[in-house]
């Protein structure tokens, strides 16, 4: 089976570089135009037979439209797909997080390893649901770099709003194609340790 993965559009805080992890944080028109943009791409590149979603607002109404355009009934939301909970630091400048915390170590946030574990978890019980149809799945960027990079064994860049990455499950064993639309190439992460790598 096929199941592509697609980030949520743009968010008010998406647009002003604001943590937004668990606290759920509707679209914005930016968004909303993404979202259907992102449904262009999908028929661009194959049929799909189902959708679904991350439970939180932004990532439900960019399933939603997506769905309308393709013509799809909307599937479940999974709570395994919701973004990482960044705890205090929600609501907080993301540039200066990362700044104060290069390897993405926020102090009472939940881990990478964790966050990927649940994707992992998430993807397993869609392929189990939905046998060899072909799956699209709304989610978040950190939840889905980490369980992409999980599967793949290498970093991979950061997962832009409203782009379509892709992965293929054969024989049980996950192969990801494409990120934010590309051929998969790992990416320099300042040698931080990733789920699913040996070290």
């Amino acid at each position: 089976m096929t199941l592509a993965l697609i980030r949520h559009g743009q968010t008010d805080w998406n647009r002003d570089d604001r943590l937004q992890g668990s606290s759920d944080i509707p679209l914005n028109d930016a968004g909303r135009a993404q979202a259907h943009a992102a449904a262009g791409a999908l028929a661009a590149v194959g049929t799909w037979h189902a959708i679904v979603s991350s439970p939180l607002s932004r990532a439900r109404e960019t399933a939603e439209i997506i769905a309308r355009d393709l013509g799809l009934e909307l599937g479940p939301s999974y709570p395994d797909l919701v973004e990482r909970d960044y705890g205090a630091l929600e609501g907080t400048s993301s540039s200066a997080a990362v700044a104060a915390h290069p390897h993405r170590d926020y102090p009472g946030a939940e881990t990478l390893d964790e966050v990927a574990t649940r994707g992992r978890r998430a993807l397993d019980e869609i392929a189990d649901a939905y046998g060899e149809q072909q799956v699209v799945i709304v989610a978040h960027g950190t939840l889905i770099r980490y369980t992409l990079a999980s599967l793949a064994g290498h970093p991979i860049a950061g997962i832009l709003n409203g782009t379509v990455s892709t992965a293929e499950r054969i024989d049980g064993r996950w192969d990801v194609l494409t990120v934010n639309g590309e051929p998969c190439e790992a990416a320099d992460d300042e040698g931080r340790h990733w789920p699913g790598m040996a070290g």
